[in-house]
């Protein structure tokens, strides 16, 4: 995929995709957005949730970063990105679900087991990283892993189960929750499949989506 190919696709999108669905885009133009879902993913080229759950514009509030990690709430003056679309989805958008989504070979969990270099070029990426610090360390007191991989697969899963807990973290996540008017999901993508599986709070497993009672 090159710059020129992304040049065609929109060539190709506004002259044969755009027209089918001009009217639909149009009343998003007209009447706003108003998405019931907030998806949390990974910024991984190879997750793509338009493509992996067949959603159209409008249907979903998409936050994507590294790791699909969510930062505890901690109020100050600092620029937070990751909290500023949770907040905008939740106090703007009011809207009903929030999926955090995990996925299979996820380089951002891999990373947790390497040594990252300490200079310039990497300090913002070795903070960030420390948000999966505690799936890494639920992930090491099972020490029955044959390999690595069953290790960073484990790591992928852990990881959504803790960043749910962060999520609770913020105010309004929790009261939301509370009142019955939001439910949070965690969810787990096989980019080798095409298949999800959602985390089961109740007997703390991941189950295949179809299997989700709604």
């Amino acid at each position: 995929m090159t710059l020129k190919d992304l040049v065609k696709g929109n060539e190709d999108f506004i002259n044969n995709k755009f027209p089918q669905m001009e009217k639909e885009l149009q009343d998003l133009v007209k009447f706003g957005q108003k998405p019931q879902i907030m998806f949390i993913g990974c910024s991984d080229s190879r997750v793509t949730p338009d493509l992996m759950l067949d959603t159209k514009p409008g249907d979903m509030f998409i936050l994507r970063n590294v790791g699909n990690f969510v930062p505890p709430f901690k109020h100050d003056e600092d620029f937070h990105s990751s909290a500023a679309a949770i907040e905008f989805a939740i106090a703007v958008l009011e809207v009903k679900h929030i999926i955090i989504c995990g996925h299979s070979h996820c380089g951002a969990c891999k990373s947790l087991y390497d040594e990252i270099p300490d200079n310039e070029s990497f300090v913002h990426i070795k903070t960030w990283l420390k948000l999966g610090k505690e799936a890494k360390e639920t992930t090491l007191k099972n020490k029955n892993f044959t390999n690595k991989e069953e290790m960073y697969r484990a790591t992928e899963r852990n990881s959504i189960r803790h960043q749910l807990d962060n999520l609770l973290t913020y105010p309004d996540v929790k009261r939301l929750l509370e009142e019955n008017k939001l439910e949070i999901h965690g969810w787990y993508y096989n980019i080798a499949t095409g298949e999800i599986e959602y985390y089961k709070q109740e007997d703390d497993t991941f189950r295949p989506l179809c299997e989700m009672k709604i």
